[in-house]
């Protein structure tokens, strides 16, 4: 039954696929906000979570605001897999059209160093169009991400992220490969905006919330002295991308709890001002927030041992 499942959720995305590729970008984007409005409506687990997390993010928002808020979210995020979908079958030379870079001299610099780059960013605008982009026009990287359960969606997922010549670093060896790919001078991408519980974790303060957030980035930062650059990706006007590439976070001064936890939170409140100003383009209907899990997942992590001494502050 499972197989099955997949296999027709594989066909519809297919189809979806054929068909985002021949329509004209305004039906494309039409259709996304219209699937993003469909789940605000029905998918109310996800609509809840989002209002409770837009509500203790800006207290000050009336409610009706928040709702507006979240319905725009939704609305963006439905937009973003038809985008990537229609993006990810662009030639190069359409690339180039669709996209401005600000900031990309700091990527520049980082390759002239000789040690790679660390790239971070959060569920945030058109994160996956942002790789894409970079892979076309400036250097390929590598992008540490999750496996898709379904084998089908995750091929795909695949073949679209790598479309331009990006690698895609799943966590069964993770650290190996991205150690290799920064020796090889080449940049690596990651996400810190999720929730990750031990032995990975630290903790570090999100919107005035404790938000157990990665410490990797800290621990490649201070293991390779590779530059850290915080990028974004937003939509303009025209229906074109904005990709920018922030000044550089300075590296942790070495890898004592303090230094990790301090450089973690500096590369966050980066981030925070990103949503801060373009509040609709994050993803809140994620559980960023969990003050009651803080157990060990039981799994290995990258950094075991600098986890255990770099977990939640004592209370």
């Amino acid at each position: 039954m499972k197989r099955l499942r997949q296999r027709v959720e594989y066909a519809l995305v297919l189809l979806t696929l054929w068909v985002t590729r021949l329509l004209p970008w305004r039906l494309v984007r039409g259709m996304g906000s219209a699937l993003g409005f469909l789940f605000f409506t029905f998918d109310r687990r996800h609509r809840r979570i989002a209002l409770a997390n837009v509500a203790a993010a800006f207290p000050r928002k009336a409610p009706a605001e928040r709702e507006a808020l979240v319905r725009q979210v939704f609305g963006h995020f439905g937009r973003v897999l038809f985008e990537l979908l229609k993006f990810s079958g662009l030639s190069r030379k359409q690339m180039t059209r669709m996209v401005e870079f600000v900031g990309d001299e700091r990527i520049r610099e980082a390759h002239a160093q000789g040690k790679g780059a660390l790239l971070f960013t959060g569920h945030f605008g058109y994160w996956e169009i942002n790789a894409i982009a970079q892979g076309a026009m400036l250097y390929p990287i590598g992008v540490l991400a999750r496996p898709l359960d379904n084998p089908w969606l995750h091929d795909l997922l695949e073949r679209m992220r790598g479309c331009t010549g990006n690698s895609v670093i799943y966590r069964r060896g993770a650290l190996r490969r991205v150690l290799k790919a920064l020796a090889a001078n080449q940049a690596v991408a990651m996400l810190i905006d999720q929730h990750i519980q031990a032995p990975d974790a630290v903790t570090v303060s999100f919107f005035d919330r404790p938000a157990s957030t990665t410490l990797a980035l800290a621990m490649l930062a201070v293991r390779t002295g590779a530059p850290v650059i915080p990028v974004f990706a937003v939509p303009l006007r025209d229906g074109r991308y904005r990709l920018v590439y922030e000044h550089p976070v300075d590296p942790p001064s070495d890898d004592s709890p303090e230094a990790i936890r301090d450089f973690t939170q500096r590369c966050t409140d980066v981030l925070e001002m990103q949503v801060r100003r373009h509040p609709e383009l994050w993803l809140w209907m994620h559980r960023r927030w969990r003050d009651d899990e803080t157990a060990e997942s039981g799994e290995p992590g990258m950094f075991p041992s600098a986890a255990r001494e770099n977990g939640p502050p004592e209370p």
